[in-house]
């Protein structure tokens, strides 16, 4: 007798949580999806309060809000006719090769809405260059002004950002400090001049904060 009972306590109670799992499937694959985040991440990176890693993207703004688009990702400047798409790759080798295919976002920089610096490369070409392969999409950076507006899409999210300066730089030069020192900044950087390979013309616009 008591062993039957056994039995049946047994499988009751593997009945009930079968369905508890059933029922309850989304929190608790929510629950086990984040669980594994956090340890994977963590051991990867070590934990957020002692990672000051520059190169590892920071958490979104919870404090952001951004409208929604149904663009796909892209970048567009109107103050110098630019649309292009935005292009991602998690291999910095990986760069160059998909520049002929529109801007790309550098892997090591934050994504954006992200805290830290997001830095969008793209190729540059002389005047009268022909438009293929977006070699000419950043040719007239040098043409925007303080204020003028960039926007960015991405994830079907809408981003505006506003100019704020204009650097040119040696090659191989760090991003000077007054194009970092924002916690959510954008930085466009094309060769200069336009087709050769001689400086680099970067730009920092700010987020709008709405």
């Amino acid at each position: 007798m008591f062993k039957d009972f056994k039995h049946l306590y047994k499988s009751f109670i593997l009945i009930f949580l079968i369905a508890f799992l059933i029922l309850n499937w989304s929190n608790v694959s929510y629950i086990a999806n984040y669980f594994n985040y956090r340890v994977i991440s963590d051991f990867l990176f070590g934990s957020p309060q002692n990672n000051n890693s520059g190169n590892i993207p920071q958490e979104i703004n919870p404090i952001l809000n951004f409208d929604y688009s149904e663009k796909e990702n892209s970048v567009e400047i109107p103050k110098i006719e630019v649309s292009a798409p935005l292009n991602f790759v998690e291999d910095i080798d990986k760069v160059h090769k998909t520049l002929d295919i529109g801007p790309v976002h550098y892997p090591d920089s934050v994504l954006p809405g992200e805290k830290g610096q997001t830095i969008i490369l793209g190729h540059s070409a002389p005047p009268n260059w022909p438009d293929i392969k977006y070699d000419n999409v950043f040719s007239n950076l040098d043409k925007l002004e303080k204020g003028d507006q960039i926007f960015v899409y991405f994830d079907h999210k809408e981003y505006i950002y506003s100019v704020e300066i204009i650097v040119f730089l040696e090659i191989g030069q760090d991003i000077p400090d007054n194009l970092t020192n924002s916690d959510n900044m954008l930085v466009l950087v094309s060769c200069w001049p336009p087709g050769k390979n001689i400086k680099r013309i970067a730009v920092g616009a700010y987020l709008k904060i709405k």
